[in-house]
């Protein structure tokens, strides 16, 4: 048995990020590693100082991610700003208390148009052990970072502020893939705000490690990720290989 933790990830908007081409940013249908080690990071109250500690972490996650439901849109957000206007300088929002400025680039001036792409009218449900499991910090520590935050959290962009609670819970299953079916077999994780029990869910789609042991029992198609950071040089680079495919629930046929 391994330690699981469950993480509920819903917001208005999301965004995953996919590689940039130049002014288009598109969004992954679900979070990279990057992703949730900036997440988990966060809530940790890890800065972009701590590279290390960043680079250790996303080694060691081991993610599943299922959509709830399978059927959520991209919305592409159009976006246009003067950035010379006068109110623009001297100006910045951060989580850490202090002022972010803008620096002093050609990028920071003039008119700037651009593509952003979310996920919206869906949620994703992650479920991750790490590896190796008692090193410092284990799934239990993760789940009380989430639970009260050193920082404000967000999923994807500042702007993309959560719907609820981040961190659901932390349970024990054979490997990842039983512990997806008796979740879609329970229902969505309950928020504090919502009524009512649970619905269950048949089937889900989901992606996770192209090694991770029991998805060979998964009707599954390949993909290669760039979602690895360079965390002490601020860049992404290599690949990992991942599967996706539907998951049913625990008894479903």
């Amino acid at each position: 048995m391994i330690d699981i933790l469950v993480m509920h990830l819903q917001a208005p908007m999301m965004s995953f990020g996919a590689p940039v081409i130049d002014e288009i940013g598109p969004t992954e249908r679900f979070p990279g590693l990057s992703a949730l080690t900036g997440l988990l990071g966060n809530a940790l109250g890890l800065s972009h100082g701590d590279a290390a500690a960043l680079d250790r972490l996303q080694a060691r996650l081991r993610p599943l991610c299922l959509e709830i439901p399978a059927d959520g849109e991209t919305l592409t957000d159009y976006q246009t700003v003067d950035l010379g206007q006068v109110f623009m300088n001297g100006t910045g929002w951060t989580t850490r208390g202090r002022r972010e400025d803008k620096g002093s680039g050609a990028a920071t001036r003039g008119t700037h148009i651009r593509l952003r792409d979310y996920r919206v009218e869906t949620a994703v449900l992650v479920l991750l052990h790490l590896t190796p499991a008692d090193e410092a910090p284990t799934v239990r520590d993760l789940l009380s970072a989430l639970r009260q935050p050193a920082r404000p959290l967000f999923i994807g962009r500042k702007h993309c502020l959560p719907a609820g609670f981040i961190g659901v819970e932390v349970t024990a299953a054979p490997d990842l893939f039983q512990a997806a079916q008796a979740l879609l077999a329970a229902g969505l994780p309950a928020q504090p705000h919502q009524a009512g029990a649970p619905a269950p869910v048949a089937r889900a789609w989901a992606e996770w490690p192209a090694d991770e042991a029991g998805g060979e029992a998964f009707q599954r198609e390949e993909a290669r990720l760039v979602d690895r950071r360079d965390w002490r040089n601020q860049i992404h680079g290599g690949e990992r290989l991942v599967h996706r495919g539907p998951i049913g629930a625990q008894g479903a046929a």
